[in-house]
């Protein structure tokens, strides 16, 4: 069985939809959800699943990585998930956990990647350049921002009319069902 950890920033509306649909999936167990945001949706739909959580802030990540790696080793995570965490990982982070760590990026990567290009930031500029489509990609981090193996990519049109909000809503049903997909592709 692989012990998964989820990294969630926000509301945890996607670590949540992976609550559900893994929860009787012997193959994968969510142990624990790890936040930089002690206000973060995401830690009223961990507790309501009973999924134990840690709160890390930034300063946290970057000067106790040693520890926090130790912890997430002493807990048996084999995965981790980035489903809306909006702290870069450390280097050092991902030499310990490498081919390891999983990002859902809200759009089609190359394209709209690297830092500060997340949530509607994203769909912001994709409608300002006019693309026809946008999508997600679910990748493997590494040391570069969005620039890890692509496990799945998923498309959405976008139509003329739409705004940043109607994109990110197309966006959300992208992940809602695409990302136990790579996740089971990963299994």
């Amino acid at each position: 069985m692989i012990n998964a950890a989820i990294f969630a920033s926000g509301e945890g509306s996607n670590a949540e939809n992976l609550f559900t649909y893994f929860a009787n999936d012997p193959r994968i167990k969510i142990k624990l959800v790890v936040t930089n945001n002690d206000s973060a949706g995401v830690i009223a739909r961990a507790e309501k699943h009973k999924k134990n959580v840690q709160i890390v802030s930034k300063a946290a990540l970057e000067n106790y990585t040693d520890q926090l790696i130790e912890f997430l080793k002493v807990e048996k995570i084999d995965l981790i998930i980035l489903a809306g965490f909006l702290l870069k990982i450390p280097d050092k982070f991902i030499k310990a956990f490498p081919n390891r760590i999983i990002n859902l990026h809200p759009a089609l990567l190359p394209g709209y990647g690297g830092k500060g290009m997340y949530g509607m930031n994203v769909h912001k500029a994709v409608i300002a350049n006019k693309d026809p489509e946008s999508g997600i990609t679910v990748h493997y981090v590494n040391e570069e921002y969005d620039k890890g193996e692509i496990i799945l990519q998923a498309k959405c049109p976008i139509a003329p009319t739409d705004s940043a909000e109607d994109l990110s809503k197309k966006i959300q049903q992208l992940e809602f069902e695409h990302l136990p997909k790579a996740i089971e592709k990963f299994l």
